[in-house]
């Protein structure tokens, strides 16, 4: 154990206590440490204000798209039920006109096969004549 007597006890008391007294008198009271505070609490302020403005700013802005984006949407609504509705009358004509038979359909000629090498050698990876 580093202390083991009563007198190195008092000793490291006494230097406890010395050194509580020095650092009050070498303290330069707060005010350091109040001005960084206060100047930190006024830009952070400063910034809460810009940040709501900003804030308001942009939730107005986004209203505003929102509500143009609904009488686009009710625009848009109605075409696609116009589209809807052209294309069901379309299908009930398809449905109910004559099906195309597959006679109306003529076949095409088949081309007669090339030779693969006139003199029976084989092609090479270029050879593309």
């Amino acid at each position: 154990m580093l202390f083991s007597t009563p007198t190195q006890f008092a000793v490291l008391a006494l230097l406890l206590i010395a050194g509580w007294f020095l650092g009050l008198a070498s303290h330069p009271g707060g005010r350091k440490w109040k001005e960084r505070y206060l100047a930190e609490r006024d830009a952070h302020a400063a910034n809460r204000k810009t940040w709501d403005a900003e804030h308001k700013t942009l939730t107005a802005q986004t209203d505003e798209r929102i509500a143009t984006a609904k009488t686009g949407l009710d625009d848009r609504e109605a075409d696609h039920r116009d589209r809807i509705a052209e294309l069901e009358r379309e299908n009930e004509r398809l449905r109910t006109a004559a099906p195309v038979t597959a006679q109306t359909v003529a076949p095409r000629p088949r081309a007669a096969a090339r030779p693969y090498a006139a003199d029976d050698r084989k092609r090479g990876w270029f050879d593309f004549s």
